[in-house]
């Protein structure tokens, strides 16, 4: 059977899972688990991976990690990891639609929290779910190995926990087979179906920033006789604002404070305060010196006001980097699958995803697939499509994706797999 013949096959396989996927992802998104927490979500996986007849599903991997391992009946060395996050976030589900989250994990460090799908892992699941369908189904003419890799705590574990991808690769997910290639996707507010694709860094450096200020505890109305530390957590709060200035002007870096955590009441002053947030660099070269301004920002303003300041960066997450060559050799794939004119390059941002981690490991790519009503505008912005559900960013409340588009994510993993395992999808050597 000739390529095109596969990939129609692999296309008619992809609509014939096309409601099943549907179905997964909306029980996936009325039954999120955060991270770290994905018990009942990799129960499902691993359920659905067994009765595919896998050659193997590994579980338990870096906590709720799954792993299914295809290995093609054709001769062939190559390795693709096909990989899916599956936590959702600590956020409220205002999405509108009858399978609406309604959970909350009451027992989760730091809450409760009200927990939903607001970054779309819900959708990455159910996808990859229905490409490990696809491509179980066309076995026999596989010339190499498939990993169907489901991810935990890709929005980061509490803190106090390993997790994500980087634990993963530690606790030895890809030592045997050894990935030739790494991909996956991110559904994100762009026109449905169109992929998006940029050379160079898809996401930015990231890290987690706690800031502890530490005072003297004292009475509300006694204050000369301790140490206030909320004076000292402003100046840091307003300093923030001005590191940027402190770093190259052409690279893009932001410092965000997202809590603020202290212990007292109204009339007490008290010990400390905990600050936490993130730092973002579009350049990974630039993370060292911002962390070094934002070290001395703290303690130095901490020092300003009698306080103590101490700052630790946790989880840290490389950028997701798309080389030239793996984008040219994947573009053909891409444009085969929804059309030249709806694969577009897309500007840089400084979300993270620890994707990177397999990545840069392991060679590959990571992509946008839009899944919202919109268009282009002539600069090749999305902008909302009049009458429709408007432009809602990931991690807001209100995120929603368009549940007719996930099969063209089921699709786009089922072929950049093909064709990587038959050497079509290869990045070039540098010349």
């Amino acid at each position: 059977m000739g390529s095109e013949a596969i990939h129609d096959e692999l296309d008619r396989r992809a609509a014939e899972v096309a409601d099943r996927v549907v179905a997964w992802r909306r029980h996936l998104h009325r039954h999120p688990e955060l991270s770290n927490r994905e018990v009942n979500t990799a129960r499902l996986v691993a359920e659905h991976l067994r009765a595919l007849g896998l050659d193997e599903v590994r579980t338990g991997i870096a906590g709720h990690g799954v792993v299914g391992v295809l290995r093609g009946a054709a001769a062939g060395e190559r390795v693709v990891a096909l990989r899916a996050d599956m936590d959702a976030l600590p956020v409220r589900d205002l999405c509108g639609t009858d399978f609406a989250s309604e959970v909350v994990d009451s027992d989760y460090p730091g809450g409760p929290f009200p927990v939903s799908h607001a970054c779309g892992h819900d959708c990455h699941t159910a996808m990859l779910l229905g490409a490990a369908t696809v491509l179980a189904g066309a076995r026999d003419r596989l010339p190499g190995t498939v990993l169907f890799v489901f991810q935990p705590a890709e929005e980061g574990p509490p803190v106090t926990e390993e997790g994500g991808a980087r634990a993963m690769v530690e606790a030895g997910a890809f030592a045997a087979p050894v990935p030739t290639m790494a991909f996956g996707l991110h559904v994100t507010p762009h026109p449905k179906g169109y992929v998006g694709y940029r050379i160079g860094n898809q996401y930015g450096a990231s890290a987690l920033v706690r800031i502890v200020v530490t005072g003297k505890q004292t009475h509300g109305s006694t204050p000369w006789q301790g140490i206030d530390p909320m004076p000292a957590v402003g100046a840091i709060l307003t300093g923030i604002g001005q590191v940027y200035r402190q770093v190259s002007a052409f690279d893009a870096v932001t410092v965000s404070i997202g809590h603020v955590e202290d212990v007292g009441r109204f009339n007490i002053i008290g010990e400390t305060v905990t600050l936490w947030g993130t730092v973002r660099c579009a350049v990974e070269s630039d993370m060292a010196e911002v962390r070094r301004r934002l070290t001395t920002l703290a303690e130095h303003s901490a020092a300003a006001y009698g306080a103590t300041a101490s700052v630790e960066y946790l989880q840290p997450v490389p950028p997701v980097h798309n080389s030239g060559p793996w984008v040219a050799a994947a573009l053909p794939t891409f444009r085969r699958v929804v059309g030249e004119e709806r694969v577009v390059e897309t500007g840089g941002t400084l979300g993270y995803d620890d994707v990177s981690e397999f990545v840069s490991r392991f060679g590959g790519l990571y992509v946008m697939l839009g899944v919202q009503d919109a268009a282009l505008d002539a600069s090749g912005r999305p902008v909302p499509l009049p009458g429709g559900r408007g432009l809602v960013t990931n991690h807001n409340p209100h995120f929603y994706a368009d549940d007719d588009t996930l099969v063209t994510g089921v699709r786009l993993h089922a072929h950049v797999a093909y064709d990587h395992l038959t050497g079509n999808l290869v990045a070039s050597a540098p010349s």
